[in-house]
């Protein structure tokens, strides 16, 4: 599930036991659609100790819960808002306030890669590229050479696996 939150907004609760609380993310589990928010939806966990030294005992630990109970909160105006996308002139997405239009995440911008044109491997357009593609080629041959020499040398030593001195004895 895509989600519009990612690791350490902050976030209000709007639905369920801890509605009104606020804390940052501090897990996302996107393919199931739950985020871990912290000081949210606190659990209780029974643990059996498992050793002399380990202490048993409730423990009490965060929960996940489900995105769509969360709502994010604003850096500039403060608000819980949903999440619009722009594009800017270099390209790069960002999030943005869908209450003041500030955007979201400017310090985390992706920069798209530069297309660049891929030219075939064995055409020869230069003297330098001659000089490429003849040692490629002889790459090639030797790594067949090697291939067919380990692959010799591995029949040798099976050959030699197969005779062993005792049945080369002479029995008389």
């Amino acid at each position: 599930m895509n989600s519009n939150l990612i690791t350490g907004d902050n976030v209000v609760v709007i639905a369920g036991k801890d509605k009104g609380k606020t804390g940052k993310i501090t897990a996302r589990d996107s393919k199931n659609g739950r985020v871990t928010v912290e000081g949210v939806n606190i659990v209780a966990k029974h643990r059996k100790p498992r050793s002399q030294k380990d202490r048993g005992g409730i423990k009490r630990e965060e929960a996940s819960i489900d995105v769509s109970n969360v709502q994010l909160i604003c850096p500039s105006c403060n608000k819980a808002t949903r999440v619009a996308h722009t594009f800017d002139q270099q390209g790069n997405k960002h999030r943005v306030c869908k209450k003041c239009g500030a955007v979201i995440d400017a310090k985390r911008v992706k920069v798209q890669k530069a297309e660049t044109k891929k030219e075939p491997k064995n055409v020869v357009n230069s003297n330098t590229d001659k000089t490429k593609v003849e040692k490629s080629a002889t790459s090639k041959k030797s790594v067949k050479d090697l291939r067919k020499s380990s692959e010799a040398g591995a029949n040798k030593k099976s050959a030699t696996r197969r005779t062993s001195p005792a049945a080369n004895k002479v029995v008389g």
